[in-house]
């Protein structure tokens, strides 16, 4: 017999994994992903939590959102869904990461200057009883019935069972800052911790200047990851981000095939004086720690910049990739100096508004 006792809080929500493209058999719920903070909302009707992927609490970072959801959602109610903050140019995760600050003085001013939102996209609970063991077609009927009149800023994300219309959300909705389309079993459960959805995202290539690479852990043996950086118009290199996924046979090959470059990189090198990078400057500085790094040994190898490679993204975030790429191969053929921003497709913009009321 399956238990409708309300769930206890943590929770682990449901994961994706990657697809190509999106299904073509029957049966799918199609969604946009939003790009924000995952979180899973318990209002108990006393008090409302907003719990992280990694299973803590978030009230005290977003005290705005703590307080809306309070007023707007019955006792009883667990819903699964994604923090953002929208800007006119539609989502902005630069300001979403700004709001996990330790200090309650920077949070309450950020609170009013970049409110954030909530986007439900999944009900695990409803009236004091648990649906997870409901077929995810059922939830989402039952997450309609009770968000159906919902204001900002709490939203219901949009859903669709057209394939051709997924496709036209995976093309357009990117120009408001969203991050591709996640496709459901309409028949499957609730999976805490299992990756049971599939998240399809853009695929673009690049082609890159190797400008240093990390250690592997606390070897010396291996590469962890390398250092991509691409030229502006003013002809500066700027780290633009990681390639990371290697085995462990060729971080050791590509640790032997870069060490004619490692001679003579640290005189002449662009980025030379990042050593003493700071939290502030992590962004785009390679060596900087931040509040993100979890105090990961980021000390990096400079190299000289000379070779280049073809990477894989998703998308841009300001003038870096916003998750690290998949090396692709090596580009004997092009200069390190063709590098540039400008080979990057550009995306066009999209009325964040029209998302929510797709």
């Amino acid at each position: 017999m399956v238990s409708t006792a309300l769930p206890s809080s943590p929770i682990e929500p449901m994961l994706a994994k990657v697809a190509e493209a999106l299904p073509t058999e029957p049966g799918f719920l199609f969604e946009p992903k939003w790009d924000g903070f995952r979180a899973i909302v318990f209002n108990t009707g006393e008090q409302t939590l907003l719990q992280s992927r990694d299973l803590k609490p978030l009230n005290r970072y977003f005290p705005e959102l703590e307080a809306a959801l309070r007023d707007a959602l019955p006792k009883g109610c667990i819903l699964d869904g994604e923090i953002v903050v929208a800007s006119r140019g539609g989502l902005d995760f630069d300001a979403l990461q700004q709001r996990i600050h330790p200090a309650p003085s920077r949070i309450a001013r950020l609170a009013k200057e970049t409110p954030a939102r909530f986007v439900a996209f999944d009900l695990l609970a409803a009236g004091g009883k648990s649906t997870i063991a409901l077929p995810q077609g059922e939830r989402r009927t039952r997450l309609e019935r009770l968000l159906g009149s919902v204001r900002p800023p709490l939203h219901l994300t949009p859903m669709t069972r057209d394939r051709a219309e997924a496709e036209r959300w995976l093309q357009q909705f990117e120009g408001a800052g969203l991050d591709g389309v996640v496709a459901k079993l309409e028949s499957a459960v609730y999976q805490p911790g299992k990756r049971a959805m599939l998240k399809i995202k853009h695929v673009r290539s690049a082609d890159c200047v190797v400008a240093g690479f990390r250690w592997y852990k606390d070897r010396t043996d291996a590469v962890g990851s390398l250092l991509l950086g691409l030229y502006d118009d003013a002809g500066v290199l700027h780290h633009v981000g990681v390639a990371s996924s290697f085995t462990m046979a060729m971080r050791q090959q590509l640790l032997q095939e870069l060490a004619p470059l490692r001679e003579g990189a640290a005189e002449s090198h662009p980025w030379a004086h990042w050593g003493g990078a700071s939290a502030g400057d992590a962004q785009r500085m390679p060596g900087a720690q931040s509040r993100w790094s979890g105090g990961k040994d980021l000390s990096w190898q400079p190299l000289r910049p000379e070779r280049v490679c073809e990477v894989r993204y998703d998308h841009l975030q300001g003038n870096r990739f916003r998750h690290a790429t998949v090396f692709m191969r090596w580009r004997p053929d092009k200069p390190a100096e063709d590098c540039r921003y400008d080979q990057l497709e550009v995306t066009t913009p999209y009325e964040l508004a029209k998302v929510f009321g797709a």
